[in-house]
């Protein structure tokens, strides 16, 4: 039986996802540009990539049904652990939460967005049947809210938003009804418009920057918005090949293995190779949407649906953000971006799909 089961593990899935990841790792390197301080830290990403393979196979071994049953201690957990990295984590890079072990830091937001998966579809798919009115709308929005409140106070505005995509989408595969779609849009554009005055100093002067852009900056987000243009446009139809890239090995482009990581790659690698790569990350998302269309049962989909929206999202906004045709945001490009909290948990969420996939036969 357990022989069988692993007949249904998706490799395909498996290998672009690794693909990916040690694909990152090299532009990754190649974006430091022989910078001796962020080598340190990034030395570190195989590392992740190692322990997130192991928790791949241990995610994808048990079964996601397990998780359903302990939801509302999940749901504890993290509430309980984003409370006590707020009152002793540490503030980097302007924003967010975290921990530092000594070893390695850990960013603990990464991994509640994979536990608010499974926490949501378990909610969602255990009231299908209710009514789909405003309060079924209105309990999975609270229940979403007592996760991402303590997000937004690190503050860390990119993760919440994410998670509010995570509940939005599960809202909308279980069928939103239409009437309370144009509720939910025009309250979102009311709140969105009212925080504005809320948002730290540096999150309002990233959406003033992006509606009143000054090219003649020389630092700051628009410097590196401009860049990243540049970067991208330098790189032509092949690229100017691996390491070779004038904007990423001189250091114009800032951030460049972080929020930027797509610029970096679109100048070593050009039109053909970013293309290549947003191709295999659909490729990606496409298999994780096959998996939800045949599981087993309602739960198993959501989290395989909500997991390819989560993926979407964040590679849409990072891509956007390069462009310049979104708002400065700080979301990583999945599996690409260095930061090894934002790969472990999205190579986890590989592992709950895998999961999932392994178990479309009810039988297994």
């Amino acid at each position: 039986m357990r022989r069988n089961l692993w007949r249904n593990f998706d490799f395909w899935l498996f290998g672009a996802a690794l693909f990916l990841s040690i694909f990152g790792i090299m532009m990754i390197q190649s974006a430091i540009a022989g910078n001796e301080v962020l080598a340190e830290s990034v030395s570190r990403q195989p590392i992740f990539l190692a322990g997130g393979t192991v928790m791949l196979l241990v995610m994808a071994a048990i079964d996601y049904h397990y998780w359903g049953s302990l939801a509302r201690f999940m749901y504890i957990f993290a509430i309980v652990s984003l409370v006590v990295i707020y009152v002793v984590g540490q503030a980097r890079f302007g924003s967010a939460r975290w921990l530092d072990t000594g070893v390695i830091l850990i960013q603990p937001s990464e991994i509640v967005k994979i536990l608010m998966i499974m926490v949501l579809a378990d909610y969602f798919a255990r009231n299908q049947d209710k009514p789909h009115d405003l309060r079924w709308i209105g309990e999975s929005f609270l229940m979403t809210m007592g996760v991402v409140i303590w997000i937004l106070i690190q503050p860390n505005l990119s993760t919440s938003i994410v998670i509010m995509v995570i509940w939005f989408s599960l809202l909308w595969i279980c069928g939103l009804p239409l009437k309370y779609l144009v509720i939910l849009v025009v309250i979102g554009m009311i709140l969105i418009t009212a925080a504005f005055p809320l948002l730290e100093d540096y999150q309002q002067a990233r959406i003033i920057n992006f509606l009143f852009p000054d090219p003649e900056a020389r630092h700051g987000e628009e410097y590196n918005v401009e860049q990243a243009k540049i970067s991208i446009g330098s790189g032509g139809l092949f690229g100017q090949g691996y390491g070779q890239g004038t904007q990423v090995q001189l250091r114009f482009l800032k951030v460049r293995h972080t929020d930027f990581i797509f610029s970096a790659m679109a100048e070593e690698f050009g039109f053909v190779g970013t293309v290549s790569i947003i191709a295999l990350l659909l490729f990606v998302i496409w298999r994780c949407m096959d998996i939800g269309k045949n599981a087993s049962d309602l739960y198993g989909s959501l989290i395989a649906y909500s997991y390819a929206a989560m993926i979407f999202f964040q590679a849409a906004v990072n891509i956007g953000v390069n462009l310049n045709v979104v708002p400065v945001s700080g979301l990583p490009f999945p599996f690409l971006s260095y930061g090894g909290s934002s790969l472990l948990s999205t190579i986890m969420g590989i592992g709950l799909v895998e999961s999932v996939s392994l178990r479309r036969n009810k039988n297994y």
